[in-house]
């Protein structure tokens, strides 16, 4: 029988009566919003079989914020009082009043709707607690377990939850209320033969993060996926050099999940194209212009912002400016369509966009954010997209990652490899990598996976803004083929 472990939360806080709150503040503003965030979020992780971190942290407070003149301005305290949440209004009614002079497009409290309504993916409170040493005691057995040799001279086992609580109330009649409860894992081991070291992660550094409950920790299941890890992880210390040709690359999921991120997220994000993200993030290849026009891939690209997954880590009822969050096409048969641009982006750009005005926390302000954003799957099965290729690649987790201000030209590298031959997967390789740039690389796109070969990864830690916000993101796909793809071994 499979064996379910549950992750321990700290004891949660009990939330303010934000309409009360809301009611005592006295502002000129012409519209307030109220957003209390209450995040806890256990950590713990074993190394080489020994306790390394165990670790609560609860973080709780409220974002302010206002709207005067046609101008926004925002506040935030972690003091619950009234005196406090008035001092912060009155912070955030001063930014607003003194930006208002400069704005370049005023806003009206129509990107505010009055929006009821609640998301509970998982209620925390009904998972029953399990000590630390029950926890540690499973990070022990998949460190063990990941030792399959000697040769293995580093293991590594993490486990996180975050329990978040969002409550969002306004002047105008809004109120939501979200509840989530995210799981994020870890494992990786590392072998050692001489100068030659190789490391074999679970789909990547933290790839396995969800919005999910015990079915992600059944421990039968992760001592199996332990066990693959560290045979993979030695096999690798014999395996060959990846080549360096240009050929037919097959990718697995778990690395077009950081493909999606980097070469379609980040580049339709609607704040990059007006020019916000640039001293930080960077920009973007793509302009305003090119919506609903622009080929970025073959015909059989078909890319979905969909925040309604049950189980991706981004999926929500509602963005954090109170906008229904639905499944929207970005690009549609190659076709770019509309960018991930929240109703202020919208408003500014006159591109149309999406639900996703995102903070990662109370003490920040929502900007534009990538959420559940993926391709949609294709027609062929496994065996008929490696069986329709003489001579190619494939490639599994991605290792490391390097691309361009403008989201063009790219670079990554992946922990594992095989090759393609005859239509048979061959023998593996080491070192694995591939460049490209962005609109070449998705019109070279040949072949779709159907349904069976999909898989759900995603980042806990994308960061973006100024101040630095890292937020969550997911991404599925299923397993993807590409023609004349530069391929390159080395580390």
């Amino acid at each position: 029988m499979t064996s379910l472990i549950t992750p321990v939360l700290p004891t949660a806080l009990d939330p303010p009566d934000l309409a009360q709150s809301l009611a005592k503040i006295h502002t000129q503003a012409d519209w307030i919003g109220l957003r209390y965030v209450q995040e806890t979020t256990t950590t713990r992780s074993v190394r080489d079989g020994n306790p390394q971190v165990n670790h609560h942290d609860l973080s709780a407070g409220v974002m302010i914020e206002v709207l005067v003149n046609g101008q926004l301005g925002y506040g935030a305290c972690n003091r619950l009082d009234p005196e406090s949440l008035q001092r912060a209004t009155d912070q955030a009614y001063q930014q607003a009043l003194r930006a208002s002079q400069w704005s370049l497009t005023p806003v009206s409290t129509a990107i505010r709707p009055a929006v009821v309504g609640e998301y509970r993916r998982l209620n925390p409170d009904s998972i029953a607690a399990l000590g630390p040493g029950e926890i540690n005691e499973l990070l022990q057995k998949i460190c063990q377990t990941l030792k399959v040799s000697d040769k293995i001279v580093q293991t590594t086992a993490l486990m996180q939850t975050v329990a978040t609580t969002s409550h969002w109330v306004s002047s105008n009649g809004g109120n939501i209320r979200q509840d989530f409860l995210q799981v994020i894992t870890h494992y990786a081991a590392t072998a050692q033969d001489g100068a030659n070291i190789q490391q074999r992660t679970d789909n990547g550094m933290f790839a396995r993060c969800y919005q999910a409950g015990l079915e992600v920790l059944a421990a039968e299941l992760v001592l199996e996926r332990a066990e693959k890890i560290g045979s993979q992880a030695l096999e690798l210390l014999t395996a060959a050099e990846c080549p360096t040709t240009t050929t037919n690359l097959v990718l697995a999921p778990d690395q077009m999940m950081l493909q999606i991120h980097e070469s379609i997220g980040h580049p339709l994000e609607l704040d990059r194209i007006l020019g916000d993200e640039r001293n930080y993030a960077g920009s973007s290849f793509v302009k305003l212009s090119d919506f609903g026009q622009l080929v970025y891939g073959s015909p059989l690209l078909n890319v979905t912002f969909d925040p309604t997954v049950p189980t991706e880590l981004a999926s929500y009822g509602f963005d954090d400016g109170g906008v229904p969050a639905q499944r929207e096409y970005l690009i549609k048969e190659g076709i770019l369509l509309r960018g991930l641009g929240s109703a202020e982006s919208q408003l500014r750009s006159g591109v149309p966009g999406v639900a996703n005005l995102r903070a990662c926390s109370w003490n920040r302000p929502p900007i534009d954010r990538m959420a559940n954003l993926n391709i949609e799957p294709g027609s062929k099965s496994w065996q008929e997209i490696i069986g329709h290729i003489e001579q190619g690649i494939y490639m599994e987790s991605n290792r490391s990652w390097s691309i361009d201000d403008y989201r063009l030209k790219f670079q990554f590298g992946c922990e594992y490899a095989r090759e393609i031959k005859n239509g048979q997967l061959g023998q593996v390789l080491r070192n694995p990598n591939y460049r490209g740039a962005t609109p070449n690389f998705w019109g070279n796109l040949i072949a779709v996976g159907d349904q069976s070969t999909l898989g759900i990864f995603g980042t806990p830690y994308c960061g973006k803004g100024e101040p630095n916000q890292a937020i969550r993101v997911g991404h599925a796909s299923p397993v993807c083929a590409f023609a004349n793809i530069e391929v390159f071994g080395g580390h």
